[in-house]
This record gives structure tokens, sequence and C-alpha cells, in this order.
């Protein structure tokens, strides 16, 4: 598990892009954290590692967020609005996490026991003016891309 302080938000983006480099095909990351936490913030951070550079918005309302980037299909997720779990079945959802697409997912408590096992998970914690962001690997794949995220950027 490892902990990092986030000052302000371009320290989240920063980190968003030093997670970018550990991402593969099929990765799923579970964001946790309240409102306002910078769960977002911390996707647009992946993306524009990837190479992303269009409007990156929160899919609160449309669920889902598709973009194609880096010759990946990533997935950004929002399940706030879910009051059941199976709601995420009617959505069809179930045939999105195939091993293939890479999948951030907030607020994933909300279709419990129905997602598979995140490979990584990041919790995001308000702390007085920044952020405290907890991120711990489940899976191998988990692994592989927290330490290509600790590893130091690549020169340009």
């Amino acid at each position: 598990m490892l902990k990092t302080i986030l000052p302000d938000e371009n320290a989240t983006l920063a980190l968003g892009g030093a997670i970018a480099r550990g991402i593969e095909p099929g990765l799923v990351v579970f964001l946790h954290g309240d409102l306002g936490a910078g769960k977002t913030t911390l996707v647009r951070g992946v993306l524009r590692g990837l190479g992303f550079e269009g409007r990156v918005k929160s899919p609160t309302y449309a669920l889902v967020e598709l973009y194609e980037v880096s010759r990946l299909d990533f997935h950004h997720f929002d399940f706030y609005r879910f009051q059941d779990p199976r709601e995420w079945n009617e959505a069809g959802f179930r045939d999105t996490f195939d091993g293939r697409r890479v999948s951030f997912v907030e607020w994933p408590e909300k279709a419990h026991g129905l997602l598979p096992t995140a490979d990584v998970e990041i919790t995001l914690a308000i702390q007085d003016v920044g952020r405290v962001a907890t991120l711990k690997a489940n899976t191998p794949m988990g692994i592989r891309c927290l330490e290509a995220a600790m590893r130091p950027a690549p020169v340009r």
C-alpha cells in the first residue's frame, strides 16, 4: 500500500500521469472518496498521461464516458446514482469488463458484489488544503501498474 499527499490539483493530475505509465489493457481501477475528493481530476491526469487532449468530464449523469487513447479502450464509470447494485446489470455493463478495456470506476461500492476484482484501488481523502491518496494493488497487473507509476518519469 502506498500513501501520498496531494497538496493541490496539479499534484492530483501528476499522480494520474504517473499511473498512466502502468496502464495495460484489462486494468480495473476502483476510485474511492467523498464528493469533491478529486476522483475525476485523477482520471483526467491518467488520460492526459496517455496523450488524450480533449475534454474529460465526470460521468455522473451518463454513468460512463468512453475514450480511445493510446490504442486503449478506456472507460470511466461513475455509479454514484445507483440505488441498487442490480442497476449495474440492467445498464449492461457486465460485458465491458472483458479483460481488454481499461476501466476506472468511481463509487464501485454501489455495484457491490457484481464488479470484477479491482487490480488497483485508490482512495482519495480530503485533508486540510489538499488530499491524501492511498493506492493498493490487488493483483499482479495492479502491482505492475503501481511499480511503473513509482518509477521516475522518462526525461523528454
